[in-house]
């Protein structure tokens, strides 16, 4: 049996080959290009890499064209986390020494002692992998609009309290179409104040509003003239600036948070699981695909509920150590998939009896604070999702909460 490790870089990598007794059988630097790919195969197929036969492969990243490479066929890749391989470092040299043909050797050695303890990269289908690359894009852009709006928050309220006041009734707040355009029209409250209904109804207009454009204008009218304590004129207008600055970022992280959302929108429902992940209470196409990325579509990823449970961080952990023990949340988990679950279960909340009971007797008769019992929930939806994926049927709210529901009737 022959074991590959690989260490990484920008531009080169470093390629180790050993045997079963651990000896060295070949060394290569390669470049980042098809070149240097094209040496990582002819070097794999030397060494006895065929299709039905694959040499398994370790490496410190999931991601970029490198690993793409390596996972045609049916070819093991092993993503190796960085602090595991440098536990696993010390374990070779004591004197602190490292090398970049060191650390790959170092990955070859990993596969060859302890590689039924290592999960390969999952087999999923393109069509999952490229929900997950919309669903993370999404997300992670979601979060960045939330952080710009949140700094232009504390930045309105050193001189713009009428604008917060203002925008506080509506959903979203600065994310707000509306919202961003009367700031890019009156970036000061001293121009606000000086705006006339035909000018805020015609920011309304602009941002895409249709109705109930009359009585919004009064009312923004209202606050944006009421009394409000001011910056001196030349630290207003310089603070309108910088909010300008902020709002040109809010701007594109809102336009790339819509255009994700469509693509998801386009993407997700044509994946065949989407219509079991649809049936949970809770799950829309956004959340839906969010935890489809997450989980993937292969099948074989875990073997029982309870390796996704832990993957999710979702099912407590037990720390035992002589008389003591404890039982406490996991810390170590997919954080992607962990938010989406606090998500799910409190959405879920309203859209499913038989979860609403499972949350209140959790807070009742265990006494679990909010948190806790959402996670407990999130951890049996789990459950169920996990069955009626490897079943093929969808979410029935009896057969998942069948004593509630007996009780409510």
């Amino acid at each position: 049996m022959i074991y590959c490790g690989i260490d990484w870089a920008e531009k080169t990598h470093d390629v180790a080959l050993v045997d079963d007794s651990g000896q060295l059988l070949a060394k290569r630097h390669i470049t980042d290009d098809a070149a240097g790919y094209q040496i990582l195969k002819d070097l794999l197929t030397e060494y006895g890499d065929t299709e039905e036969n694959p040499i398994p492969v370790a490496i410190e990243t999931s991601r970029g064209l490198l690993v793409a490479v390596l996972r045609t066929g049916k070819r093991q890749v092993f993503a190796i986390n960085p602090m595991a391989a440098a536990r696993y470092r010390d374990r070779h040299s004591v004197s602190r020494k490292k090398s970049d043909l060191g650390d790959a050797l170092v990955l070859a050695n990993i596969l060859r002692t302890d590689m039924h303890a290592h999960r390969p990269l999952p087999n999923d289908s393109d069509r999952a992998r490229a929900i997950t690359v919309l669903a993370r894009a999404q997300q992670d852009v979601v979060w960045n609009r939330q952080q710009i709006a949140n700094q232009l928050r504390s930045l309105l309220r050193e001189y713009y309290p009428a604008a917060l006041a203002a925008f506080s009734v509506w959903q979203n707040g600065l994310c707000r179409p509306e919202a961003r355009e009367l700031l890019k029209t009156a970036p000061t409250p001293s121009r606000a104040a000086r705006l006339t209904r035909a000018q805020l109804a015609a920011a309304l207009k602009r941002a895409g509003r249709q109705r109930g454009i009359e009585a919004e204008t009064e009312r923004l009218r209202e606050a944006f003239r009421a009394e409000w304590a001011h910056q001196p004129p030349l630290v207003e207008e310089a603070l309108g600036q910088q909010m300008l600055a902020l709002l040109v970022q809010l701007n594109a992280a809102c336009t790339a948070a819509d255009d994700l959302a469509e693509a998801v929108e386009e993407a997700f429902p044509q994946h065949p699981d989407a219509d079991i992940l649809l049936s949970f209470p809770g799950l829309g196409v956004q959340l839906g695909a969010r935890v489809l990325a997450e989980i993937g579509d292969d099948r074989t990823r875990f073997a029982d509920a309870r390796g996704l449970k832990a993957y999710a961080g979702s099912s407590p952990v037990t720390r035992a150590s002589g008389k003591k023990s404890s039982i406490t949340r996991r810390w170590v988990k997919n954080d992607r998939l962990n938010h989406a679950g606090y998500l799910w279960a409190f959405a879920s909340l309203r859209a499913s009896p038989g979860a609403m009971a499972h949350y209140r007797r959790r807070r009742d008769d265990h006494g679990d604070w909010h948190a806790a019992a959402q996670r407990n929930l999130f951890n049996r939806m789990l459950g169920q999702l996990f069955h009626c994926l490897k079943q093929r049927v969808l979410f029935d709210e009896a057969t998942a909460f069948p004593t509630a529901l007996a009780a409510a009737a």
